[in-house]
């Protein structure tokens, strides 16, 4: 038995993950695929990656791009979910802002620099036209941290995957005041650049099972019904959700790699744009 060690966040997305485990899938090839959840998300996924904490991850593309341009030794494998992420941007159900104008020069609650919720502030507020040299932030790890930060004003808003935080809008903890989806397919699948020299034959077998489950995930019988019990969801939230998402099994297309780095760049996210040989495996 070979042990790969991978990590994503504790979302939807990644339930044909799970399944894949708890069938066996995996097994049946020799390989023990050993899944840990991250809700801290990219920022620290990204930092699981360079400290050899894991051999794989699913991680944001705007996130992995970013750190692989400040020396992390990682590649993009493939693509995973191609549909952009929905970002619903939040703040506390009390607070007194009431569109996303009122949020102009507030201070952001981040899970880390260099996560989603980070990256994806920038590209919501170049949306609305504001200076993003204005912007601030403050760091909350996670979303139980994001409710505490929101709820005691030491933030104002909060961006993270608009069906994760429809719970929390539901029970009157956070208000919705709108939407910002990626602009390029969210999530990739990554591994370090010491496994995928090393395990090429063993990558191949992960690939061949989880794209063989992602390609038939929506046919699974009340598949909405699943997910909508196992992440406390409203069934017409998943449902919704699963219209609008599509998994991949293709590599990222350059031209896409190209978008998410040049907009980096204009954003001052980034310092180099890197040829695409050194991102994409």
């Amino acid at each position: 038995m070979k042990t790969v060690k991978i990590i994503g966040v504790p979302e939807h997305f990644n339930l044909p993950w799970h399944l894949a485990i708890e069938e066996g899938a995996f097994e049946e090839r020799g390989i023990n695929l050993e899944w840990t959840e991250v809700p801290e998300g990219t920022g620290r996924m990204s930092q699981m990656l360079k400290n050899n904490d894991t051999d794989l991850a699913i991680i944001l593309t705007e996130g992995i791009v970013k750190s692989i341009t400040e020396g992390n030794p990682v590649k993009i494998i493939q693509e995973y979910i191609a549909s952009p992420l929905l970002w619903g941007i939040h703040v506390a159900a009390k607070s007194s802002f009431n569109s996303l104008d009122d949020l102009k020069n507030t201070t952001a609650a981040i899970s880390r620099y260099g996560s989603g919720s980070h990256l994806m502030s920038y590209v919501q507020a170049t949306n609305m036209g504001w200076d993003t040299e204005n912007l601030k932030f403050n760091i909350i790890n996670n979303l139980d941290g994001a409710v505490e930060g929101l709820s005691t004003g030491t933030a104002d808003y909060f961006m993270w995957e608009r069906f994760t935080t429809k719970p929390l809008v539901d029970k009157g903890i956070f208000k919705h005041l709108g939407n910002c989806p990626t602009p390029w397919p969210c999530f990739v699948l990554v591994g370090t650049n010491s496994f995928l020299k090393e395990n090429g034959n063993i990558l191949n077998h992960i690939l061949e099972i989880i794209n063989m489950y992602t390609a038939e995930f929506k046919q699974i019988p009340r598949i909405d019904s699943t997910l909508a019990n196992r992440y406390q969801q409203k069934l017409e939230d998943i449902q919704e959700w699963l219209n609008i998402t599509e998994w991949s099994q293709k590599q990222l297309p350059e031209p896409t790699l190209t978008n998410v780095q040049n907009t980096l760049k204009k954003l001052n996210l980034i310092d180099s744009i890197l040829p695409s040989e050194e991102i994409l495996n």
